[in-house]
């Protein structure tokens, strides 16, 4: 059995079989097993006189072993049960001078030069129990609201962000690539026929199905090659992505509320051990640092504070004016002071609606057209654009979204003005001229949502292996 089913079933007196790897062996008598089915690990004692001594030498930190025995009610404290050993055998043999992770607090960093061996950890092992908790819960939201999962290409053509930031995907030979007659590269003869990328965003693609499927959405890895080594940008990182057919903004942020909410509560329910040594790990590291970069809530608040408020709504202007007349504004706290309509709020401000202002999860609306992309819906005042993102304590903004523009005349000036080039998404204009009709979408940065959900500082610690500029270790 798995630790987790043994320690919830407590079958006192059964003999049971389990397989794990050595966390401490105390006392030569005291052996502390996971197998990362929990948090939890199972004590195994053994009696010395009838286990062979030279496999007790074996017995270190890191070995692999299969142990059976009787489950028995624990006598000593932190458990229920306890196995008392009949038999034990080592199936992987660890060396403690070797091995890497002994019974000691180890750096976030010193674990992510060891992340092959780092989900042996209380830590590393919880984060991705949630991942995977949060992951289902993703699927079994869409899954019950009559959503279709939709596959995405990796391999693009397009840059649906125009950023330019983006992972360029060739068989040339590097070293002498074919050119043309102008003496440049000849894309042509590329192992597609042409310049292709890996993709920052399915969005593009998952608006085709919603206008076919009427609710699609997708979940899977995109890329983006911004030189930052910030801690919370990876290469390399999932999004989530609904997009709905007739629907307009009032029903993209109604449906970023409800998911958001449901994903917490999902995760809430079934990662409790996981979540409170989170919360605790956290505080622990939070001891030693200056008032001022403690969290402000525990994790556990956090999440309440989404789940237990209605997003507060307002409008870009509006969030725009409470800023300039804030206190922190005035006093020139804000390390981006907002002056003028059309700035790009900061997480600073971000937060301070969330935390200071409202007091809940706030969602924004209604952006200056210049600083959103070239496929949200132009709104009739021609200065601002459908756009909405949610907002959340502690990160600032987790959801950015927008009812896509629809209009055939308007998505076509709009690509002008952004510098978009028709041919190259001449597809996409399509579905403008066939059957065209009002729909909407977002996006999720799921290791963004990992991060709040963890209480991790860090973005590359709530994926497994990180990919960083100048590190795809592993």
């Amino acid at each position: 059995m798995q630790i987790a089913q043994l320690i919830k079933s407590g079958e006192l007196n059964a003999t049971v079989t389990v397989n794990g790897w050595v966390r401490t062996f105390r006392s030569n008598r005291f052996i502390a097993l996971s197998d990362g089915s929990t948090i939890k690990t199972i004590q195994c004692v053994v009696d010395f006189d009838t286990i062979d001594p030279e496999l007790i030498k074996r017995i270190t930190t890191g070995a692999a072993v299969k142990i059976t025995g009787k489950l028995v009610e624990s006598l000593g404290k932190g458990q229920s049960v306890e196995i008392v050993v009949e038999n034990i055998a080592i199936l992987g043999d660890a060396n403690p001078e070797e091995y890497p992770l002994q019974p000691k607090k180890h750096s976030l960093e010193f674990l992510r030069e060891n992340a092959h061996l780092r989900p042996r950890t209380n830590t590393f092992g919880a984060i991705l129990r949630v991942r995977h908790h949060l992951s289902f819960a993703v699927h079994k939201y869409f899954n019950d609201n009559n959503f279709f999962y939709m596959h995405t290409p990796v391999v693009t053509g397009s840059d649906a962000e125009g950023a330019g930031e983006m992972f360029r995907v060739t068989t040339h030979d590097l070293e002498n690539p074919p050119r043309n007659e102008e003496g440049k590269i000849d894309d042509t003869q590329d192992f597609f026929g042409k310049a292709t990328n890996l993709t920052v965003s399915g969005q593009l693609e998952a608006e085709l199905g919603a206008l076919a499927l009427s609710k699609v959405y997708t979940f899977g890895p995109t890329f983006r090659a911004e030189n930052s080594n910030t801690s919370r940008h990876l290469a390399e990182f999932w999004m989530i992505e609904p997009e709905i057919a007739f629907a307009n903004l009032t029903d993209n942020m109604d449906l970023a509320e409800d998911f958001l909410k449901y994903c917490i509560k999902h995760v809430m329910e079934t990662c409790p051990d996981d979540l409170a040594f989170l919360e605790q790990r956290r505080l622990d590291a939070e001891k030693d640092m200056p008032q001022a970069e403690r969290s402000a809530m525990s994790l556990t608040d956090s999440l309440k504070f989404v789940l237990d408020n209605p997003f507060q709504r307002l409008s870009y202007t509006e969030a725009f004016n409470i800023l300039r007349n804030s206190k922190p504004n005035k006093k020139k706290k804000f390390k981006f002071l907002i002056n003028e309509w059309g700035a790009d709020l900061q997480s600073e401000h971000e937060r301070y609606l969330v935390e200071k202002e409202f007091k809940k999860p706030v969602i924004l609306y209604d952006y200056p057209k210049e600083i959103k992309a070239f496929y949200m819906r132009q709104n009739d005042d021609n200065k601002t654009v459908a756009a909405m993102d949610v907002l959340f304590p502690g990160i600032g903004e987790i959801v950015g979204g927008a009812q896509r523009e629809e209009r055939l005349d308007v998505l076509k000036e709009k690509m002008a003005t952004f510098d978009v080039d028709e041919k190259e998404l001449w597809w996409y204009l399509e579905t403008r001229k066939f059957g065209t009709a009002p729909h909407a979408g977002f996006g999720l940065g799921f290791e963004r949502l990992m991060m709040f959900l963890t209480g991790m500082s860090n973005v590359r610690d709530v994926i497994p292996f990180p990919r960083t500029p100048k590190n795809a270790e592993f």
